[in-house]
């Protein structure tokens, strides 16, 4: 079976059979392709973040044909339920899968993302999961099965097209995002409530990446980051290094992905902050996320 997760910054595929209740990977792929670019300042999907969409659309296809995948199902996030005009997206997926993307609720979002993050994980619950996207953050509390969750709209494309207008980032653009990122995690955390929680887990790239680094390791290794614990103070250190470069000297290190280094700033500050206003001194990190529990919403 295959499951596609199509956020705000990448489109990811995972191929993998099922059994005992147990994923095994055939193939894993994943593709920067910005859908979300521009979304938050012109409410749509422009045309060139489509193309790049459907260009990495058609190759998975080839893929899921070639491996002869009986049951494919694809979820589209933030971007896709933002945009006015989503009813071209789906149509172009029809075109391209012969299945229709399911645009799913933030809710629904948070509920796959916390499927995916905890199986295999040993870790005293309850558990806070965090999926740190591009266009925004799911926050999700339980033990076995989801008890709350909250999607907000602050992700590392979204804060970094919204406030980081100078390369590096200037003070105020950081204070800025700082401010917005406090109000929306504050709320998150009242709601969820994740202060409560014993262990945090963060997911997704910009999780990852920060984990690789604190880590330093010299080229990106996901054995090596998969349920890697860092401490708060590594990530502090990590998100101010981040925020004093550039673009061209982030995309420079050995373990940043080229179509992450505009974005990743953000993406460490939202993570910081989190652990910040929650309380947590150390953060889980997770290579399983939304895409394993897609694949497992089919088996």
């Amino acid at each position: 079976m295959a499951g596609i997760d199509c956020g705000t910054n990448s489109i990811r595929l995972l191929i993998a059979e099922v059994g005992d209740g147990k994923l095994t990977d055939v193939a894993r792929r994943m593709q920067i392709v910005r859908l979300g670019e521009g979304v938050d300042r012109t409410g749509r999907l422009s045309e060139g973040a489509m193309a790049r969409t459907k260009k990495a659309l058609v190759g998975y296809a080839a893929e899921i044909a070639e491996l002869g995948v009986t049951r494919v199902r694809m979820c589209a996030t933030s971007a896709s339920r933002d945009a006015e005009n989503a009813q071209e997206f789906r149509d172009m997926v029809r075109g391209v899968l012969g299945i229709d993307p399911e645009v799913i609720s933030g809710t629904e979002e948070a509920a796959l993302s916390f499927t995916g993050a905890l199986a295999g994980l040993s870790a005293e619950p309850p558990h806070l999961v965090v999926d740190i996207g591009g266009g925004s953050t799911e926050f999700v509390t339980g033990t076995t099965a989801v008890d709350h969750a909250i999607s907000m709209d602050i992700g590392c494309v979204r804060m970094t097209e919204r406030h980081f207008h100078s390369d590096p980032p200037s003070p105020a653009e950081i204070h800025n995002a700082e401010r917005d990122i406090t109000a929306a995690v504050d709320i998150a955390l009242t709601a969820v409530p994740g202060r409560d929680a014993k262990t945090l887990v963060g997911l997704a790239g910009s999780v990852t990446t920060v984990t690789a680094l604190a880590k330093e390791l010299t080229e990106y290794d996901a054995t090596r980051i998969h349920h890697a614990r860092v401490t708060r103070a590594d990530v502090s250190r990590v998100t101010a290094e981040l925020l004093a470069m550039t673009v061209e000297q982030r995309r420079a290190l050995p373990v940043m992905h080229p179509g992450r280094a505009d974005v990743i700033g953000a993406g460490a500050l939202i993570l910081r902050i989190i652990m910040e206003r929650s309380g947590h001194d150390e953060v889980v990190a997770s290579e399983h996320d939304i895409l394993d529990g897609i694949a497992y919403s089919l088996a």
